[in-house]
């Protein structure tokens, strides 16, 4: 499977950080939930809180940014960052991925 350029930084740190954004912003979603973070990572850049990379992410798998996805997020990313297995697979389950 092929990582979204987000999943790729938030993951394993590859794509950069800035990569991956430059990658979100030159293929935009038209879906207006996405649009304030696109305004907000071209006017900060690499400066964007992960969390905020992590909420995009959710949008552009069609779910709802609530503060409760974004807190599963960060948790199973933390968690897959560490190797604990079954983290990925959760991390992609919150977005519907296989």
């Amino acid at each position: 499977m092929e990582l979204h350029p987000l999943d790729g930084y938030l993951l394993d740190g590859t794509p950069s950080k800035g990569e991956a954004i430059a990658a979100v912003l030159r293929d935009r979603s038209s879906d207006p939930r996405a649009q304030p973070f696109y305004r907000a990572l071209d006017a900060l850049g690499v400066r964007a809180a992960d969390e905020a990379l992590l909420a995009l992410r959710l949008v552009l798998a069609g779910r709802a940014p609530t503060d409760d996805a974004v807190v599963a997020m960060r948790a199973a990313r933390s968690r897959a960052k560490t190797g604990a297995a079954g983290s990925r697979e959760a991390y992609f389950a919150l977005i519907g991925a296989d």
